[in-house]
């Protein structure tokens, strides 16, 4: 297993931010019978969900007005930011990098290190374990890190198995280089054989896309789509995480002597409800110690764990210090989990767009 401890750096506030159109799972079609549609709602927990639909907002849109705010409200310079990391598989463009783009519109230093990672549900942890190992040796005094996606509009709105669970959101951390600082502590895994289990076929270089990737196909009731929207393979993720996950975190702990029991909050990738309570049940956590955001905002990929910590431990983490495990996992496959401490932690309220 890969583990990772690194010092010197601490997570200073973190911000949010959703589209304004919301869509309700409580009168959608698509989910069939009003009996179906208690069913759903029942083992996923998934009400509402923010939406870009038509509007043409991105991902980095939505990361940017977050990174405004959390600046403006952390009394940030500027010119000290050395480093931005940029987390999503809903990019402005294939080339180039949305870094570089975000590095620009928000005004930060032609000197800013800026880097794009394309991951899903565990870019949060991988994120930040990135910029934390950039930022430790003080090289790198101020870093933002920027993770979002617009994955709505890589599902088909025909596809009962996959449009109803996600919504759409950016978020930004701010991380400072501390010498003596505790920092965080992760595990980190990847299961490439498990890649065709959350994909998109065709776009890329392997598939490129032809007449064909636009046709739409009926792969069972309910659920039509064409090769340029994802598949997922709901039974086979759902073991993936309610197996991966929980080791994961029991891994970390024992790797650095964490008592679980004294952690203050899970923070877990929002997938569903049953899942995540599967994972909340295997690590023997108390349910008032997992928060989730899901009835409201659905499965936001890489932005569920920091758009959780923000809707619902935000007035918990203003005062006082708090210890706090995220845990992220799906497209890949990967996962991630990483422990770390707050004090007196900025949460921006929710944004919108």
């Amino acid at each position: 297993m890969a583990f990772l401890d690194i010092k010197n750096i601490v997570l200073k506030g973190i911000a949010a931010c959703v589209p304004t159109q919301v869509e309700d799972n409580s009168t959608l079609p698509l989910l069939g019978s009003p009996a179906d549609i208690d069913k759903f709602i029942e083992n996923t927990s998934i009400i509402k969900r923010h939406v870009v639909g038509d509007s043409g907002i991105c991902a980095s849109d939505l990361c940017l007005v977050a990174a405004e705010r959390l600046i403006k409200d952390l009394n940030w310079n500027k010119e000290e930011i050395d480093c931005l990391i940029f987390v999503t598989q809903t990019p402005d463009y294939q080339l180039p990098s949305t870094a570089c783009i975000l590095q620009h519109r928000l005004n930060l230093s032609t000197g800013c290190f800026a880097l794009q990672v394309s991951l899903g549900c565990s870019g949060w942890v991988y994120g930040l374990t990135t910029i934390a190992s950039l930022m430790t040796n003080g090289q790198f005094k101020k870093g933002l890190l920027l993770v979002g996606d617009t994955a709505t509009l890589t599902k088909s709105p025909f596809d009962k198995s996959t449009y109803p669970l996600f919504g759409d959101a950016g978020t930004a951390a701010a991380i400072e280089f501390e010498e003596g600082a505790v920092g965080i502590k992760a595990q980190v895994g990847t299961d490439g054989g498990g890649y065709d289990k959350i994909i998109i076929e065709d776009g890329g270089y392997r598939n490129p896309f032809s007449a064909d990737s636009l046709q739409m196909k009926e792969k069972e009731p309910g659920v039509l789509r064409n090769k340029l929207q994802t598949q997922m393979n709901g039974v086979d993720v759902f073991i993936f995480g309610i197996t991966h996950a929980p080791k994961s975190i029991q891994a970390l702990a024992q790797k650095f002597h964490i008592d679980l029991q004294e952690v203050d909050y899970f923070v877990l990738h929002q997938a569903n409800k049953m899942m995540t309570e599967k994972i909340r049940k295997k690590i023997k956590a108390s349910p008032e110690k997992v928060p989730y955001s899901m009835s409201e905002y659905g499965n936001t990929s890489s932005a569920s764990i920091p758009l959780t910590i923000v809707t619902q431990l935000r007035d918990q983490l203003a005062h006082g210090k708090h210890t706090l495990i995220g845990c992220g996992f799906g497209v890949g496959l990967s996962w991630g989990s990483v422990y770390f401490e707050t004090e007196n932690f900025y949460c921006s309220p929710v944004l919108y767009l």
